[in-house]
């Protein structure tokens, strides 16, 4: 885990929490700014429907196994409706042979 956006929440802010962060960097949301909380809760509705529950996994262990597939399968060749039917990847405009 390298980055954690959360939210505001005494939860999130515990010295517990932060603890268990170790070296990730750890950003908080804006204060009353419901579009980045939005961003957050559509992303882990995401995961739920399409990675977490998707698939019958025969342990706990054996799902995060399938992860890093998951979100590379999701940014590289899912077309997102959001971004009229392309990739996230195709959005970036830094990743090598596609500057401008």
């Amino acid at each position: 885990m390298k980055r954690v956006l959360s939210g505001n929440g005494p939860g999130y802010r515990s010295s517990l929490f932060n603890d268990a962060l170790s070296d990730a960097a750890h950003k908080h949301t804006r204060p009353y700014r419901p579009q980045t909380n939005g961003k957050i809760e559509r992303f882990h509705r995401t995961l739920a429907l399409k990675w977490a529950y998707a698939h019958h996994y025969n342990s706990d262990a054996a799902r995060p196994d399938t992860y890093d597939s998951w979100i590379h399968s999701d940014k590289h060749h899912r077309l997102h409706t959001g971004i009229r039917g392309k990739s996230p990847i195709d959005r970036v405009n830094i990743v090598t042979g596609k500057n401008t």
